[in-house]
């Protein structure tokens, strides 16, 4: 196919109509892609649509998955540099097309060189109007919400970015079928208090007011990521909140050690094998602090908090947690939903949730979250 000589570029702040996906800074020039499920869309005419990427990295690489009227077309690993992808060609040129652009990995806190920025768009079309969903929805979560281990087969257990995806997991699937945008904040190993291995720094309620605070190094402060967060600017009608398993998996994993204080920290297990009283209690009120910072920045919204994917030893703590903040907040817009535990026949890579694990997830979910929605 010959050379268009009709494609035109478009910085992405001269685009009207353009609809940003995950949290992020106001620059569009360019757009930085922080989170799992961040993206652009566009409905466009034309016969051709490419993007102008920008990315770099030390250890994992960024994936982008591209969406034409809801359809995958093409799942592509990126490599660092500057350059142009082509989205679509050959199309019905007076046709519209919804496209969407998303990325496929986490805000990868372990390789601060991670970026992913879009700078332009070109095309020999016309920028329609994107309307409007009727709900908001902001999921909150660790590597099951970042879609570790739906991609891969269930032999794969290699720590790596293709594993990851966010247009096959659970929180995209439950936004699709309510007809909802969404926004994931999600790291995987991380918890409510602690990570898996005791880390006290890796919990996601330390940074939820920025933009992205739990990246690392200078290059993610020039690109805005230590920002507080524009709450103002999107408010999420519901906030499910997917945290616990990492908390869990620290009572049964090894003491970790801060080498800069010599300080160390670890969840404790009693001699019957039931978690420690004190250390459980931790767990609670951190979890009861997260849910006042929650309601702070997210008046309206109904908190779901949803858990279970990969067992549920931190449930009642979770319920304790939930009953002592509705009972001194008095709030009632907060509930708890069991999702469905992950099985032999609905694993993925990694020994974590695969693509059956999070349709099941999101089906349940959904039917839960259509009964709120319509209150």
């Amino acid at each position: 196919m010959k050379d268009n000589e009709n494609l035109k570029i478009y910085n992405l702040a001269d685009i009207g109509h353009l609809k940003v996906h995950g949290r992020t800074t106001n620059n569009r020039s360019p757009l930085t892609l922080f989170w799992t499920g961040s993206g652009i869309e566009l409905n466009v005419t034309g016969s051709e649509l490419w993007i102008e990427v920008e990315c770099d990295y030390d250890l994992y690489e960024p994936w982008i998955h591209m969406l034409v009227n809801s359809a995958p077309v093409s799942r592509r690993m990126l490599t660092a540099g500057r350059y142009w992808v082509c989205v679509f060609r050959g199309l019905n040129e007076n046709a519209a097309k919804n496209v969407r652009v998303l990325r496929e990995i986490q805000a990868m806190s372990g390789d601060p060189a991670c970026s992913l920025q879009i700078h332009a768009v070109k095309t020999d079309g016309a920028f329609l109007p994107v309307p409007e969903k009727p709900y908001k929805i902001e999921f909150i979560g660790d590597s099951i919400t970042s879609g570790e281990g739906i991609i891969g087969d269930k032999a794969e257990t290699e720590w790596i970015s293709m594993w990851f995806s966010a247009v096959d997991n659970y929180a995209a699937l439950t936004a699709d079928a309510l007809d909802a945008d969404f926004r994931i904040l999600s790291q995987s190993g991380w918890g409510v208090l602690t990570s898996w291995d005791n880390n006290p720094n890796a919990n996601l309620p330390r940074y939820y007011e920025q933009v992205c605070g739990l990246l690392a190094g200078e290059k993610n402060e020039e690109l805005g990521a230590f920002e507080p967060n524009d709450f103002g600017a999107w408010q999420p009608d519901v906030v499910v909140v997917n945290l616990g398993s990492n908390d869990g998996g620290a009572f049964v994993s090894p003491e970790w050690k801060d080498e800069v204080t010599g300080k160390v920290y670890k969840q404790r297990l009693n001699e019957d094998g039931s978690f420690n009283e004190e250390d459980a209690s931790n767990f609670e009120k951190a979890a009861e602090r997260f849910l006042h910072t929650l309601r702070q920045n997210n008046q309206h919204a109904h908190i779901v908090w949803a858990y279970g994917m990969l067992g549920m030893p931190m449930m009642p703590a979770i319920y304790r947690a939930v009953e002592a903040y509705t009972r001194k907040a008095g709030d009632r817009k907060v509930s708890i939903f069991q999702l469905p535990n992950t099985n032999e026949e609905t694993v993925g890579s990694r020994s974590h949730p695969g693509a059956l694990s999070h349709q099941q997830a999101a089906r349940e979910l959904t039917g839960y979250l259509k009964g709120i929605l319509a209150k």
